[in-house]
């Protein structure tokens, strides 16, 4: 593999200009291949038969078409030499965007790509990673099936040319809700469960353009949406469509006069660039305004350490997000903070790249085992390893002092939205991706879903730690970790720890499960101790992500490389829950894209069980008074995810009634603002706060 790797890195900048030039050229062709396909056309007739030379209609479509392209005196119309030169350059400048994504994937994307790979490549390996079989004429199917069946009982072949696909990839209009532009496999599933839209005439044509528009489950609710005074209409009229629906529409809850829960909106990664500076004060306003129209309560941001205190110890510069914060202020909108103490970038959703500070890196060479590391000694600088807590590595300060000392700029820079009650909470980063857990299964290292992950406790510190604990109890020998627990991307059964009646069930397995279980709960209870001293009296949350794959195995592989211990006969969220108790915490739980899961071939290959993971993380938190935000961990428009998202907010089979105290939408982008998709999220919204809605389907 390294080998491979190898080969496609070294793939030069000139074969992508030869390979520029290549497509300008075809593309110059293009008309002088057309004209002949059509002239050929009108002498071969569709059944490959020689057309009738008498034939009126022939006669006259012969002379439509060389009024189209031909001169009246059979010469042909050339394309004007400037129109030649914008098609060339455009050319490049797509080419050039396509080299760039064809590199980062063939370096940090581990897709195992040809040297001379197109966009078609990319495709086929992104449809294959989500679940997809690809057939080598481009033919697309879920590997569930064989092809999507039409009423006329034929098999709909997807081809992957690039016109096509790169059609796919920009959003267009559409008639009630999303077009054929989807962003993730959930946005897909849902526009394919609930209808089509196809032509008058013929009833079964099966063209891409017919298959590609599709519902966004909006129901009846888009003609609701005329005369907003808000939003710019981004739906056309289409003669000669109609819409066939291919599943009957689910009856929906009464949420009105149901619990009230406000709604935050999150803001893009990029609001703020590296600068600390603003970024589109103007358009941003705009979008606030719109928020403000659809009652959201307000919105969320994350205040970034490696653009704060970026270049030098204790110096914070705090410009951009106050002029943000100033602006949510007027507009009567509330606030959640959350202070990132990991770098963005490389996660799914991530569209900005935002590393740790830029002295953090300096000491970082210098003594790499202030992060994360595995047991083949890979370093990963996403966040600091917690065994840096205690240890001052960082120019005199240890891990836990840098968190206070950034916490308590904040509060200080901040102390009048604070007490204008504008700033309501504050999210506090607790690892990789500000979730409080071990980074088990960086995509960066080669882990590939639904692998295990691999312990992340081979820096010196944490082993130091682990020497201690083995010492404390009366087995030295046990300082080091597993030595059979397979690699990133290995199934539980592929290993003698974590398979049926492994070593992770035994004395060694049980104390090493112990300490790294431990070792999590410690920094977050450390963390939020400070969290608490610095924020006295407003509200704390600390996040959890929701680790499903190979939750119906006895072991639970996946949660025990992440740092939780729950294999079958043992609750491993209870001890979280107590320390969030404690510090008077709420708990953030991002579950996985449970409301899809079902319709994707890979899950159901990794005995995984997300509704399970959510009642009992939920579960675990409601029975120690703890309070659950939500957040969804994929955009979605689509009302089956938002009915899914108010089942979870507000069950109804719970005897006592208990609901998340508020939900975060990820995230603000143009796609939301869209006509028909801001109105299903004003809806939404309504929904949320115990409101009615007229278009219920029931």
């Amino acid at each position: 593999m390294a080998t491979d790797m190898q080969k496609l890195i070294g793939t030069s900048e000139e074969d992508d200009d030869e390979d520029v030039e290549m497509d300008v050229k075809e593309e110059d062709d293009e008309e002088d291949d057309g004209a002949r396909r059509i002239r050929s056309s009108l002498m071969v007739g569709d059944d490959g038969g020689m057309v009738s030379s008498g034939s009126n209609n022939n006669r006259f479509e012969q002379h439509q078409v060389q009024e189209q392209v031909g001169t009246p005196g059979g010469g042909r119309r050339c394309r004007p030499l400037e129109e030649k030169e914008r098609t060339k350059l455009r050319e490049r400048h797509r080419r050039a965007i396509t080299a760039r994504i064809l590199a980062g994937l063939r370096r940090h994307g581990n897709y195992n790509l040809r040297v001379r790979a197109d966009i078609n490549d990319v495709i086929a390996a992104l449809a294959t990673e989500a679940g997809w079989v690809v057939l080598p004429d481009g033919t697309t199917f879920p590997s569930r099936s064989q092809g999507i069946k039409h009423a006329g009982g034929g098999s709909t072949a997807v081809t992957s040319s690039s016109s096509h696909l790169a059609s796919q990839q920009t959003p267009s209009t559409s008639i009630r809700g999303v077009s054929c532009g989807f962003r993730s496999v959930p946005e897909y599933n849902a526009c394919r469960m609930k209808g089509v839209f196809l032509p008058n005439s013929p009833p079964y044509d099966a063209s891409p353009n017919a298959r590609c528009q599709s519902s966004s489950l909006m129901g009846d609710a888009g003609e609701q949406s005329a005369g907003h005074p808000l939003i710019n209409s981004s739906v056309d009229a289409v003669d000669g469509m109609q819409i066939v629906d291919t599943t009957p529409k689910l009856p929906e809850r009464d949420f009105a006069g149901s619990a009230y829960i406000p709604v935050y909106v999150m803001l893009p990664l990029g609001v703020i660039n590296m600068k600390c500076e603003l970024v589109d004060p103007d358009g941003l306003l705009k979008q606030l305004r719109l928020l403000k129209s659809a009652n959201v309560d307000g919105v969320m941001v994350d205040c970034w350490w490696g653009i704060v205190e970026a270049h030098s110890p204790h110096e914070y510069n705090w410009n951009g997000y106050r002029r943000l914060f100033q602006m949510v202020h007027e507009l009567k909108l509330k606030l959640q903070v959350v202070l990132s103490f990991h770098e963005c970038g490389g996660n799914v959703g991530d569209d900005v790249c935002i590393p740790l500070p830029h002295w953090v890196a300096e000491i970082g060479r210098s003594n790499p085992d202030i992060f994360f590391t595995d047991r083949e000694g890979r370093r990963n600088p996403e966040c600091l390893s917690w065994g840096v807590d205690k240890e001052r590595v960082l120019r005199g300060r240890t891990g836990l002092e840098v968190y206070f000392d950034y916490m308590r700029s904040f509060r200080v820079e901040f102390n009048d939205f604070f007490e204008d009650g504008v700033i309501t909470t504050i999210g506090v980063g607790l690892g990789p991706c500000g979730e409080l857990r071990f980074p088990s299964f960086p995509v960066k290292h080669g882990w590939r879903y639904p692998g295990i992950g691999e312990f992340q406790c081979y820096d010196q510190y944490l082993l130091k730690n682990l020497r201690k604990a083995a010492e404390a109890r009366g087995h030295s020998f046990w300082a080091r970790g597993p030595d059979n627990a397979g690699s990133y991307s290995s199934r539980p059964h592929e290993t003698g720890f974590f398979c049926d009646g492994g070593d992770y069930d035994g004395y060694y397995g049980r104390f090493f499960l112990n300490w790294y279980s431990k070792v999590l709960v410690d920094h977050g209870d450390r963390v939020l101790y400070l969290a608490k001293l610095a924020f006295e009296g407003s509200r704390i949350v600390a996040k959890l992500s929701g680790i499903h794959w190979w939750y119906k195995t006895a072991s639970h592989a996946a949660e025990l490389t992440a740092g939780f211990y729950n294999p079958c006969n043992r609750d491993g969220y209870a001890a979280i829950m107590t320390m969030l108790k404690k510090h008077s915490a709420s708990l953030n739980f991002t579950p996985a894209e449970f409301h899809m899961l079902h319709q994707r071939e890979d899950f159901s290959n990794s005995l995984s069980d997300p509704e399970a993971v959510v009642w009992q993380v939920t579960n675990a938190a409601w029975d120690v008074n703890v309070e659950v935000v939500s957040e969804n961990p994929l955009p979605f428009l689509d009302r089956v995810g938002y009915n899914k998202i108010l089942d979870n907010a507000k069950p109804l089979a719970d005897p006592d009634g208990r609901y998340l105290s508020s939900f975060i939408y990820h995230r603000l982008s143009p796609l939301l603002l869209e006509r028909q998709n801001f109105m299903e999220f004003e809806r939404f919204v309504k929904r949320m706060h115990g409101e009615a809605v007229h278009d219920l389907q029931v």
